[in-house]
């Protein structure tokens, strides 16, 4: 199937093969057509599946559209014949200029999003695609000025693509007029309810229209998003690109059990000494980040930190680095890493290890998109033990033990994990350890698997 075969209006099309898609993701190909049919939505999808676009096309199909009786969407027998009337600086077939749409200020379309740094992204989005459209497009969310946000917002726009907190905030000052919203996406709808975003969400939803077209898209669905979906979708088509919390096929995910003095001698070697692409380090904390760039730094290579203490132009900064390839390593905590929507990630590695499962699958998430391999590495120490048995459970597999560095204080070392006189089950891990499930070996596996992505181009 392409993109041409969905339905979508003329114009979509050709902003869509323009950066070079001519055929939907599974998320896509399953979630348009229920849009543009004016159904409710509950997409299971993880980042990297394309699901920005499964929402962003079909909305602009929608606003660009005539709508449908029941307020819901276009009617298939309603699609507008002269579709180059909706392009921009295109006369119709009466010879004039397409109506401003959205001219009374009111936003048509709302996407509430947890970061700033997502936010930009699904604005990008819908600029990009709704490119040959005269539709207005902006985005709100704090941590900056409002002052350029509010000037954008009175002169009208069709799509306002927000963080809960920014856009209360906005509301309450009257700035902004929800009453006209004809379609709400909640997109990451797990990271915002981590985030607290929820009761600001139902705040948001008491000033929207009753009759709407609502979608919630989630990574994970937790009870808590379950109870919210019920609450907000009405008859709801459900749309899956992949099993709930699963993590991908075409990642190899490793592990190394190691004392928490030797992981950033270890990050380094992995770092330095090897190719690895383009690579995404997690911290728990904002200080750790800034620690670990500082030794990496120190020790030759080029890296970034992105986290929530950070001003939006450093985040920026750092993530534009990153994806221009200029930084090669960037590391974040996770709620900043909820914006970091880049390609040719070859390596994620949990420098710490996260404290929930899901967090762990959103992590190694961030690589192998788009159809590419990836590899996963974490670095567990003896107090974190608990949380590695808690995500193996969640994926249902063991991560392969590595111990290609037995000049460290490797998995199993009496020193370190017998310390407290648990008596360890496992062999030394400074031989070779089982087979992985890609064919890896320990000392082989993802620190000499060669990467398709850009040469890191770092220095020892």
């Amino acid at each position: 199937m392409r993109f041409h075969d969905l339905g979508l209006l003329e114009p979509i099309v050709r902003a869509v093969a323009a950066q070079g898609y001519t055929t939907p993701t599974p998320i896509q190909e399953k979630a348009i057509p229920q849009i543009i049919a004016g159904n409710d939505v509950l997409g299971c999808a993880q980042t990297g599946t394309g699901k920005t676009g499964a929402f962003a096309l079909p909305i602009l199909h929608r606003l660009a559209g005539p709508i449908a009786e029941n307020g819901r969407g276009p009617r298939q027998d309603q699609r507008p014949q002269h579709n180059d009337r909706f392009s921009k600086g295109k006369r119709n077939h009466k010879g004039q200029r397409p109506q401003n749409i959205g001219s009374s200020g009111k936003p048509r379309a709302l996407v509430l999003c947890p970061t700033r740094e997502l936010a930009s992204q699904i604005l990008d989005s819908f600029v990009t695609y709704g490119k040959h459209m005269r539709l207005k497009h902006t985005v709100v969310y704090g941590g900056v000025s409002q002052h350029h946000q509010v000037r954008k917002l009175r002169a009208g726009v069709d799509v306002l693509v927000a963080t809960p907190g920014r856009l209360l905030d906005l509301i309450n000052q009257r700035y902004i007029d929800l009453s006209a919203v004809e379609v709400l996406v909640l997109d990451e709808a797990d990271r915002m309810l981590d985030m607290g975003f929820i009761p600001d969400i139902r705040k948001v939803i008491e000033q929207m229209p009753s009759k709407r077209q609502t979608l919630l898209f989630s990574a994970t669905m937790p009870k808590e998003i379950r109870r919210l979906a019920d609450a907000i979708l009405r008859d709801p088509i459900t749309v899956e690109a992949a099993p709930e919390a699963s993590t991908a096929d075409a990642i190899a995910q490793y592990v190394y059990k190691i004392a928490r003095k030797d992981k950033p001698t270890l990050l380094t070697r992995l770092l330095g000494s090897h190719d690895t692409g383009r690579t995404l380090v997690f911290s728990r904390t904002k200080h750790g980040a800034d620690k670990l760039v500082k030794a990496l730094r120190r020790d030759g290579i080029e890296a970034g930190a992105i986290h929530g203490n950070k001003t939006q132009n450093a985040r920026m900064k750092a993530l534009q680095g990153f994806k221009s390839g200029k930084i090669p390593v960037l590391v974040a905590t996770d709620i900043a890493s909820r914006g970091i929507d880049v390609d040719q990630i070859s390596h994620v590695i949990n420098f710490d290890m996260p404290n929930e499962p899901e967090s762990y699958i959103h992590r190694i998430g961030r690589t192998a998109r788009a159809g590419a391999s990836g590899i996963a590495i974490s670095f567990c120490d003896h107090d974190e033990r608990g949380h590695l048995k808690a995500i193996e459970r969640k994926i249902r597999m063991q991560l392969e033990v590595l111990g290609d560095h037995p000049d460290l204080a490797l998995a199993d070392a009496p020193t370190h994990w017998e310390r407290k006189g648990k008596k360890s089950s496992r062999k030394s891990t400074s031989g070779s350890p089982r087979k992985s499930r890609g064919g890896s070996r320990s000392g082989h596996g993802p620190a000499r698997k060669k990467s398709s992505a850009p040469s890191s181009g770092r220095r020892r």
